[in-house]
């Protein structure tokens, strides 16, 4: 085999296995609370739910403000996988949390709300599945 045959098989086998592995995460998210599909893999929203955009800052700055390992106010330590997709849409769809029930979420608007559901939903502990975990086409 030529080098040139050599590098362009590899060059092959890592644009599949980027491509792949990129596919895995989920591109859509169906939102109970507004009844629509958000698609999380293109545009802004592909900025804004990903570990630099706003639904991870938001997380951080709101919900990690408790929700950290060993804290004094009694919540359960949460970070991106503690849930699954579905997990965390139930958590942001039925409101019956804690969190939701004492006005921590109040801090944040409708808008902040759907960005942290979309960042944890992309990021959570089932999304690197290669059977997709969309939940909306």
């Amino acid at each position: 085999m030529s080098k040139t045959t050599v590098i362009l098989l590899a060059s092959l086998v890592a644009i599949t296995w980027t491509t792949n592995a990129v596919q895995a995460r989920p591109g859509k998210r169906y939102d109970e609370s507004t009844n629509m599909c958000r698609v999380i893999d293109q545009g802004r929203l592909d900025w804004e739910s990903d570990h630099w955009g706003s639904g991870a800052r938001k997380f951080n700055q709101v919900c990690k403000s408790c929700h950290t390992k060993e804290n004094d106010k009694g919540a359960p330590f949460l970070y991106m996988e503690s849930y699954g997709s579905e997990g965390w849409n139930r958590v942001f769809a039925k409101r019956r949390v804690k969190c939701k029930e004492d006005g921590s979420w109040d801090v944040l608007s409708k808008e902040d709300l759907l960005l942290v559901n979309d960042y944890l939903y992309r990021n959570a502990n089932d999304t690197y599945d290669p059977n997709d975990a969309d939940t909306c086409s």
